[in-house]
């Protein structure tokens, strides 16, 4: 293995790492050595992920926990240094985005769910895992946003606006928590994890031929790229960086 790509050692907390991306991102770390923390608002997902990363032969840590929920995340937080006495990499990979009929019909509810979720929730643990990252040995932190942040996203506003709130923070919280810890984002388009299998994808594969320059969503896999370079050494003098990973999406 690349020693830039060796995470022996390492402990990264993922946030929505029960499935879909999350998911793919906490293996293909740990297939490199790291250990992990997954959590997720369904403790028994969570618990399934960690039993696959175990039989690896790394360790393993399931949480369940509500990412929108302010007091959870210091609880997250103590019982992963309680365990491991450390974080390395954080990504904050958790996201939600409710249907609505329209505009008018978005509830305040709904509204703070989906910035509780996407906006608020990063940035507490960003602060929380930041701080202490800041007075050890540093660390990479990693948040994924959405081509809704950068687009028009009709049917998605709430969405957008919060994931546009996050490459703000991605910015803000470089410049705070240097020079020992780097925090950087990927900005990610349409991939087709278990989500899209609620879609029309005859309508999404026209769509996608007509508006995306490799004409198709992303598999799950192609994400780890990524968020393995922001996670090394790699991307040692790299901080503050928005990255696309939308297949050329316009």
């Amino acid at each position: 293995m690349d020693k830039l790509l060796d995470f022996t050692g390492k402990v990264a907390l993922v946030t929505g790492g029960s499935r879909g991306l999350g998911r793919q991102m906490a293996l293909a770390l740990a297939e490199r050595g790291a250990d992990l923390v997954i959590t997720s608002r369904k403790a028994d997902a969570c618990a399934a992920v960690a039993a696959e990363i175990e039989a690896m032969g790394q360790q393993a840590m399931a949480y369940g926990c509500h990412v929108g929920h302010w007091d959870e995340l210091s609880a997250l937080v103590d019982a992963v240094y309680k365990r491991f006495k450390r974080i390395d990499i954080l990504i904050n990979n958790a996201g939600m985005s409710p249907l609505y009929p329209n505009l008018g019909e978005v509830s305040e509810e709904l509204f703070d769910k989906v910035l509780g979720v996407n906006l608020k929730g990063p940035f507490r643990l960003m602060a929380l895992v930041g701080e202490r990252m800041s007075k050890g040995a540093g660390g990479s932190i990693i948040n994924i946003s959405s081509i809704a942040s950068q687009q028009p996203s009709p049917a998605s506003e709430p969405y957008g606006a919060a994931k546009a709130g996050l490459n703000a923070l991605t910015a803000s919280f470089a410049s705070a928590l240097g020079p020992k810890v780097r925090v950087n984002c990927v900005i990610a388009g349409p991939f087709l994890t278990d989500i899209s299998k609620a879609w029309d994808m005859k309508a999404f594969n026209e769509r996608a031929a007509a508006s995306i320059a490799l004409g198709r969503g992303g598999e799950p896999d192609e994400i780890v790229g990524a968020v393995l370079y922001f996670a090394s050494p790699t991307s040692g003098f790299t901080t503050g960086t928005t990255v696309k990973v939308d297949g050329g999406a316009r």
